[in-house]
């Protein structure tokens, strides 16, 4: 079965999957978010719930052996904080903070909820074990072919990852983590291709994702000199669960152009 690491003692080691599609001998975003969650959530109290997730990825993370580092920074009857980081060649190349709050009633009264129409792929569409994700742009149908969507239509996307670890069922809060990176790529991929890069990824839940799928909605991008934020909706055939936010960087003169041939 494919996976984005294979456990190597207290590190794990890169697969293909999840190189990133920048090139240059480092990891993708989904991959890196993945195994901070990963590294956390055993912090997770019974009762609660991982509310936040915040990864900086200030450095390459590269393609190599991996361990992550993490503590408790607080933990409370209502809140637990922990950190977690991952470093290579002695130096911190990513890290996270993560608020996991407690579960209770909601209070009395009504609030104002958007209404929101997020459209699922057909049932059985996406394997259980992950494949590559599904697209759909404007009125243009769900397909798996990117030259499909290379437009200036709002994007959605479906998900099924596959394993994080070789040997490890993938949690819903890693499945989580691992789609919340991809928001750049639905909110910044224009007419010509993918031209900015991540910076962070904050991921909010309300809850965990039932099922094995995962769906991503862009909902806003604001750019300006190069840099830009990116929203996104993520969900799953349950209804909306959280949002996604990215800060990017231009990256134009690595462009990605998903209609060129591929080597």
């Amino acid at each position: 079965m494919v996976s984005f690491f294979t456990p190597d003692g207290d590190a794990v080691i890169p697969e293909k999957v999840a190189r990133s599609g920048w090139g240059g001998g480092h990891l993708g975003g989904p991959g890196v978010c993945g195994l901070m969650a990963r590294e956390v959530e055993r912090y997770c109290p019974e009762g609660f719930v991982p509310a936040r997730m915040t990864a900086d990825l200030f450095r390459p993370v590269w393609d190599r052996p991996i361990t992550v580092q993490s503590e408790v920074v607080r933990t409370g009857r209502r809140i637990t904080v922990a950190d977690a980081r991952i470093v290579q060649d002695g130096a911190v190349r990513a890290r996270s903070t993560v608020v996991f709050l407690s579960t209770g009633a909601e209070p009395p009264g009504q609030l104002w909820r958007p209404e929101r129409e997020l459209p699922v792929p057909p049932v059985g569409i996406v394997p259980p074990e992950g494949a590559r994700p599904l697209f759909r742009s404007g009125e243009r149908e769900w397909s798996r072919e990117y030259g499909d969507h290379q437009n200036a239509e709002r994007k959605i996307s479906w998900h099924a990852m596959p394993a994080l670890v070789a040997g490890e069922k993938l949690t819903p809060f890693q499945h989580a983590a691992m789609v919340g990176d991809t928001a750049n790529h639905i909110c910044h991929w224009g007419s010509e291709g993918a031209g900015y890069i991540n910076a962070d990824m904050t991921l909010t839940l309300s809850r965990l994702p039932l099922g094995f799928e995962l769906g991503l909605r862009a909902e806003d991008s604001l750019a300006t000199d190069g840099v830009s934020i990116g929203t996104a909706t993520m969900y799953d055939r349950s209804g909306p669960l959280g949002t996604c936010v990215v800060t990017s960087l231009s990256n134009a003169d690595k462009l990605i152009d998903y209609t060129a041939p591929r080597r």
